[in-house]
C-alpha cells in the first residue's frame, strides 16, 4: 500500500511510441512522476516492482490488451487506479472496463486538458481511498488505545524520560517484565514525536515462527514460497515515515537479526524472494523482558544489533513498585469492562480494594486488567466484592502458609497464633477460617 505522503506515480502504457512520448511530455509539465511501458507485459512487471498510483493504458495493444492488463494488475497492485484509452470508443468497451474496475475511459483523439483532468481525478480518488484506510486504522487503534494511567513516582519518572526521548529519532529499547504495558509506552513515544500523524505499526516477534516473522517484517514477492500468490508488503514498508514497534525482539532468530541490523544501519532491505533494494524511513522502538546482555554473552543475540537497539533504554516499573496507581487502574478497567459488558457496576468494595493492594501482581497491569474483567463479569451487584476477584485473592483460595511455633509455647497461645494466621490468609473471612480449622465461628470469636 502506498503510504500518505508518498509521491504519486503515473504509469503510461502504449505501443504507439509517438503517442507515448507525447503523453510523457504532457505529464512531466504537470510535475507528475511518469513511468512508461511499450506493452502490457512490461507494464505488469513494473507494477510488481514499483508503487504506481494510476495507470493510463491503451486498450487495444498486441499481446496483452489494456483490459487484460487491468485484470492481471488487480492481483499484483490492487491499489492502482486504471484509465483506459482507445480510438474505438464504443459503449460496450466502456461498460466492460468499468465492470472490471477501471476508474475512467477516454477516447482518442483527446484534448490535453481532458486527459490531465482524468488522471488527476484518479490520483485524487486513490489518495482519498488510502487516507480513509489509514484513518480507519488509526480510529480503530484509538478505540483500543488506553492512556498511561497513574501518578506514582516511578510512572512520573518514566513519562518524563519518554517526553525527553520522543522528539528525537533515536532507537528506543523498552525493558521490564511482561504485562507492564510496553506497547502503550511505545505509542506514547510516537505521539510525542514529529511522526505522530504517521503510521504506528506493532508486531510481537514471539508470536510467529521464524519463516513467517521474516515475511511479516520485510514482505515477500509473488512465488517466493509455496502459497505466496501475490506480492505482499511487510511491516517496515507499512511503517514508512512512522514508527515500528517490535515486541519481544529478543526472540528473533540470527537470520532475522542480520536483516534488522541492515535496516538500522542502512535503512534498506529486500523482500523475501526479491532482488530489488527498498529504502524506508522508520523510527524503531523495541521491547523485551529478556536480559539482552546475557543473551549476547550466550551467543543467542548479536552484539552489534544489541548496541544498535540499546541507544536509549527505558526500564518500565512493575506494578508492585507503583501500588499507588492500583485504585486508579482498577476503576479504569472496571468502567471499561462494565461498559463493554453493559453492566451497572460502579465501584470496588473496601475489602476487595485491600486485596488488590495486598497482591504482588506477578503479571503486572495485564494481570490486574484480567482480574477486573473477571470481577465485572461475575459481579451481581453494583460493587465488586472480594468474592468477585480470582480465588487467590480471598475466599475459596487462601494462600498456603506455614507457622513456626517455638518450643515451650503454651497451647492457648498456639491456638491464638494459628487462628490469627488463618484469618490473615483468608483476609478476615471468619467463616472460611473456621471451615479450614474444623471449628465453629463462635470458637474463633471466643479464642481471640
Amino acid at each position: 500500500m502506498t503510504g500518505l505522503g508518498t509521491p504519486q506515480r503515473l504509469l503510461i502504457v502504449d505501443d504507439d511510441r509517438a503517442n507515448l512520448e507525447s503523453l510523457v511530455r504532457i505529464f512531466e509539465r504537470e510535475k507528475i512522476e511518469v513511468l512508461t511501458a511499450p506493452d502490457g507485459k512490461v507494464a505488469l512487471d513494473l507494477l510488481r516492482r514499483e508503487r504506481v498510483s494510476t495507470c493510463l493504458t491503451d486498450l487495444m495493444m498486441p499481446g496483452m490488451s489494456g483490459l487484460d492488463l487491468l485484470r492481471a494488475a488487480k492481483t499484483v497492485s490492487p491499489e492502482t487506479e486504471f484509465i483506459l484509452m482507445t480510438a474505438f470508443g464504443t459503449v460496450e468497451a466502456a461498460v466492460e472496463s468499468m465492470k472490471e474496475g477501471a476508474w475512467d475511459f477516454v477516447t482518442k483523439p483527446f484534448k490535453r486538458i481532458q486527459i490531465v483532468r482524468a488522471v488527476k481525478r484518479a490520483m485524487d480518488q486513490q489518495s482519498l481511498v488510502l487516507e480513509n484506510q489509514v484513518l480507519r486504522a488509526q480510529l480503530q487503534e484509538t478505540r483500543r488505545h488506553r492512556a498511561i494511567i497513574g501518578g506514582s513516582l516511578p510512572i512520573r519518572h518514566t513519562l518524563e524520560m519518554i517526553q525527553q526521548v520522543a522528539p528525537s529519532s533515536a532507537t528506543v529499547l523498552l525493558l521490564g517484565e511482561s504485562g507492564t504495558g510496553k506497547e502503550l509506552f511505545a505509542r506514547a513515544i510516537q505521539q510525542g514525536s514529529n511522526r505522530s500523524e504517521r503510521p504506528f505499526i506493532a508486531l510481537n516477534c514471539a508470536a510467529l515462527p521464524e519463516t513467517l516473522l521474516e515475511t511479516e517484517l520485510f514482505g515477500h514477492e509473488k512465488g517466493a514460497f509455496t502459497g505466496a500468490a501475490a506480492r505482499r508488503e511487510g511491516r517496515f514498508e507499512l511503517a514508512d515515515g512512522g514508527t515500528l514497534f517490535l515486541d519481544e525482539v529478543g526472540e528473533t532468530s540470527p537470520q532475522v537479526q542480520v536483516k534488522l541490523l541492515r535496516v538500522l544501519q542502512e535503512g534498506e532491505f529486500e523482500r523475501v524472494g526479491g532482488t530489488r533494494t527498498l529504502r524506508v524511513d522508520v523510527r524503531l522502538v523495541c521491547a523485551t523482558n529478556k536480559d539482552l546482555r546475557a543473551e549476547v554473552a550466550a551467543g543467542r543475540f548479536r552484539e552489534d544489533l544489541f548496541y544498535r537497539l540499546n541507544v536509549i533504554s527505558i526500564t518500565l516499573p512493575p506494578l508492585r513498585d507503583r501500588k499507588d496507581d492500583i485504585p486508579l487502574l482498577a476503576h479504569h478497567f472496571l468502567k471499561l469492562y462494565a461498559d463493554k459488558n453493559q453492566k451497572r457496576v460502579t465501584g470496588v468494595s473496601r475489602e476487595a480494594m485491600e486485596a488488590l493492594l495486598g497482591w504482588d501482581w506477578p503479571g503486572n497491569v495485564r494481570e490486574l486488567e484480567n482480574a477486573m474483567e473477571r470481577a465485572v463479569v461475575l459481579c451481581r451487584s453494583d460493587t465488586v466484592g472480594i468474592d468477585d476477584l480470582p480465588p487467590a485473592f480471598g475466599r475459596g483460595g487462601a494462600e498456603v502458609r506455614s507457622l513456626t511455633i517455638p518450643i515451650g509455647t503454651t497451647l492457648e497461645d498456639i491456638e491464638k497464633s494459628v487462628i490469627r494466621e488463618t484469618l490473615t490468609a483468608t483476609r478476615g473471612d471468619k467463616e472460611l477460617a473456621a471451615r479450614l480449622l474444623g471449628i465453629s465461628t463462635r470458637t474463633i470469636y471466643r479464642k481471640i
